[in-house]
């Protein structure tokens, strides 16, 4: 019996030593894993539900904790009130140094009431390093790539959201006290929860002349009237009460303005672009981002979460600028966008100003016309979703919602109608959609949208530039002079430059440099075959290259002086990345 303890024994350290020297980590052996899951996290998550600001700090640093290898946190700056913005780096980063791989940028909650979109953006984190060990794919994209991660970029108004009573559309604002009515007072007349259950509903009021009614299928829902059918009801807004007497209810809350209003590219006013305010980067929060997206120019390419709609949208975010995307850069985009469509049924890929609406001083135009990176906005949830098929009517007549609340939330989605005494407009009734119901995904649906949507967000990670020296090769001329011909190739979709980025030289040319050899001429290949060449006439060992094309190459040759064997290539692209190779006989 002993000798086949020891044995056992023996197997279990054998194995468990192999395990560890393995790259790709083993099945799990309690059960067995569901496909695309992680086994047995470290950090253990529940994707069902929303993470306060507390939460959200512990999630980030108990991650970095957990894969010291991988992730990284660190705060970009503060909040209007004080709080951190965090910002996850992960990357393996014993394959290179941070700064000399492409970069993708994720970030979410941007308004606060879009909830979801902080959880995507956390799932992806979550789902990059515990997936590190098991997944070839991801243990790939984490050598070649960075991302950076922020999961919320206004926390301050993410608690106001969670903690405070709302309604589903507030607020989409930070918590920069503003006076919005102009009597000289600042929030004195903010939301009222009359019956005190962290819900801002609806108020209605029994009414001869009413143009409202009952559904009499879903009652928690009111039906406007129309031709000459008589109602019931009148409505009289979300709930509240006229606290400054002024004959408004809820008119000077807390912000309202839009901190996606805010950036610096097509920025206009109020009067032009509601919710924008004195300048771009008024907010300490958009300008701790800006900040930290110019400091890392390796960011290739970027994804923000919103809601509601169900999009994939790219800039432009004004018909005026058009123009400013050239035929390549568009079909990057549409190659991305429209696999993205097979991704996430329901979901549609769109032009921001054409397909939704002018957004002036966005951030999608400011990542990818004031940086040149490749960014989409991804409209989270969709009424599609609810039952897998689309809505015959529009998205505010049909009735979905409520049929869904009815038979798979089981009436959770709705506060259920009663009776208030309101001291302006005396007896009335207040019931409607909770908070985060009809914007924010139902928790058993949370996972899996946060699932494709990270999938989306992460091919597009892997389109951004992949650069390969395919090919080094030497020609004598004659007697010590030898002509070294490289050939680059980019093996992704996404080109190193932005034609927007080329043109206005936003961002440094990719240098191809020969090092270790005396270069006396240096010069961009154009056609071999031909014999056509530009020579770079100074510095001529490092070609300066505009761009390399997404699936595209390109060809340098260096004219040297002595054996050029042993000498190094190396191509340093901000957005491509550094790759060298040495040259041979």
């Amino acid at each position: 019996m002993k000798k086949y303890i020891i044995r056992f024994v023996s197997l279990v350290v054998f194995s468990a030593t192999m395990a560890q020297n393995k790259e790709i980590a083993p099945e799990d052996l309690n059960g067995m894993r569901a496909i695309g899951s992680p086994a047995n996290p470290k950090v253990r998550m529940s994707w069902d539900r929303y993470h306060d600001y507390a939460q959200i700090t512990k999630f980030c640093n108990d991650l970095a904790k957990a894969y010291p290898n991988l992730v990284s946190v660190s705060s970009i700056g503060k909040s209007f009130e004080g709080r951190d913005i965090w910002a996850l780096t992960i990357t393996d980063t014993k394959t290179g140094k941070e700064k000399e791989k492409p970069a993708f940028y994720i970030d979410g909650g941007i308004h606060a009431n879009e909830l979801q979109g902080v959880e995507v953006s956390m799932y992806t984190a979550w789902y990059l390093a515990e997936s590190f060990q098991t997944i070839p794919f991801i243990n790939r994209l984490l050598k070649d790539k960075v991302f950076y991660i922020l999961p919320t970029i206004s926390p301050d108004s993410r608690e106001h959201f969670i903690y405070k009573p709302n309604n589903s559309n507030t607020s989409r604002s930070g918590m920069r006290p503003f006076d919005n009515d102009g009597d000289g007072l600042v929030n004195e007349d903010l939301l009222d929860d009359l019956d005190g259950d962290g819900n801002i509903v609806m108020m209605r009021r029994k009414s001869k002349t009413g143009r409202w009614k009952i559904d009499p299928k879903y009652p928690s829902r009111m039906i406007m009237l129309r031709g000459d059918e008589m109602g019931d009801y009148e409505m009289l807004g979300y709930e509240g009460i006229d606290n400054d007497g002024d004959g408004l209810v809820n008119e000077d809350g807390e912000g309202t303005y839009d901190p996606n209003r805010d950036w610096a590219w097509n920025w206009q006013p109020d009067y032009v672009q509601r919710g924008a305010l004195f300048y771009p980067g008024t907010l300490p929060e958009t300008r701790a981002v800006k900040d930290f997206v110019v400091n890392h120019p390796n960011i290739a390419g970027a994804q923000s979460y919103h809601n509601y709609g169900g999009m994939f949208l790219r800039g432009p975010g004004a018909a005026e600028d058009e123009g400013l995307f050239s035929r390549e850069d568009v079909a990057a985009y549409d190659v991305i966008g429209k696999l993205g469509e097979r991704m996430i049924p329901g979901y549609n890929y769109f032009v921001l100003y054409k397909d939704l609406y002018t957004v002036y001083g966005g951030e999608i135009d400011f990542l990818c016309l004031t940086r040149g990176i490749f960014t989409f906005s991804n409209e989270l949830m969709t009424s599609y979703k609810l039952f897998n098929q689309k809505a015959a009517t529009g998205r505010w007549d049909n009735d979905e919602f409520n049929e869904f609340d009815k038979y798979l939330l089981f009436g959770d989605g709705y506060v259920e109608w009663k009776p208030f005494k309101h001291p302006q407009f005396g007896d009335i009734e207040i019931g409607g959609p909770k908070k985060n119901y009809i914007r924010n995904h139902p928790g058993f649906m949370l996972q899996e949208d946060a699932h494709r949507n990270m999938a989306f967000t992460l091919y597009h990670a892997y389109q951004t530039p992949k650069l390969e020296i395919v090919d080094i090769k030497t020609e004598q001329l004659s007697g010590d002079i030898t002509a070294v011909t490289a050939t680059i190739m980019n093996t992704r979709v996404i080109p190193t430059h932005s034609t927007f980025d080329v043109n206005n030289k936003i961002e440094r040319p990719n240098a191809i440099t020969l090092k270790g050899a005396n270069v006396i001429a240096g010069m961009t290949v154009e056609n071999e075959d031909l014999n056509l060449f530009t020579e770079q006439q100074f510095q001529p060992a490092s070609i300066q290259v505009p761009t390399i094309r997404g699936m595209g190459n390109i060809k340098v040759r260096w004219i040297v002086k002595g054996n050029p064997t042993g000498a190094t290539v190396e191509v340093n692209s901000a957005k491509g990345g550094v790759v060298t190779s040495k040259v041979s006989n």
